[in-house]
C-alpha cells in the first residue's frame, strides 16, 4: 500500500460508510482519514484540536470535500486551505450531490481541482470513486507540499 492518503470530509455518517466501501468496492487501498466537519478538516490539514501531535510534514494526496457541511460549509474549507502556503497546493475534489451550476461555478472559482457529482448508483459511485482516485493519486504528478 502506498503512504498516500485521502483526507474525507463528510458530516453525514451514512454518505461516510456508503464512500469508504465505495472505494474499497474500487479497490482504491489507499488510507482514508475521515472527519466529520469542516473545522475538524481543517484542525486535520494545520494539526490543531485533537490532530495536534499529528506529522504535517505527511498532509493527504486528495481531500474529497462535501459542499453541504454542518457548522462551516465546502467552499469556507477550500478557502482556507488555499489560503495557506501550507495546504494551498493539495488537490480538492469537492464531492456533493448538488446539481447546481453555481455550486460548480464558485467551487472552481474558490479553487477546487475537480468537481464529481456523487451518484445514487453504488456501483456507479464505485467506478466514479475509482477513476478520480486514479487520476489524483496514481496518473497526476503532485507537487511537493509543505515548503512555504
Amino acid at each position: 500500500m502506498s503512504a498516500k492518503s485521502i483526507l474525507l470530509v463528510e458530516d453525514n455518517p451514512d454518505h461516510q460508510v456508503l464512500t469508504q466501501r465505495a472505494l474499497k468496492k474500487a479497490d482504491v487501498l489507499h488510507a482514508v482519514i475521515t472527519v466529520a466537519d469542516g473545522d475538524e478538516a481543517l484542525d486535520y490539514l494545520f494539526g490543531q484540536g485533537g490532530w495536534s501531535e499529528r506529522d504535517l510534514s505527511v498532509q493527504p494526496a486528495l481531500v474529497l470535500l462535501d459542499l453541504k457541511l454542518i457548522r462551516m460549509d465546502g467552499l469556507e474549507v477550500l478557502r482556507r486551505i488555499r489560503g495557506d502556503a501550507r495546504t494551498k497546493l493539495i488537490p480538492v475534489a469537492i464531492l456533493t450531490s448538488s446539481r447546481e451550476e453555481s455550486d460548480v461555478r464558485r467551487s472552481y472559482e474558490t479553487g477546487a481541482n475537480s468537481y464529481v457529482r456523487k451518484s445514487v448508483n453504488f456501483d456507479e459511485f464505485a467506478e466514479t470513486l475509482k477513476t478520480v482516485a486514479a487520476y489524483w493519486l496514481e496518473v497526476n504528478e503532485a507537487p511537493p507540499l509543505g515548503r512555504a
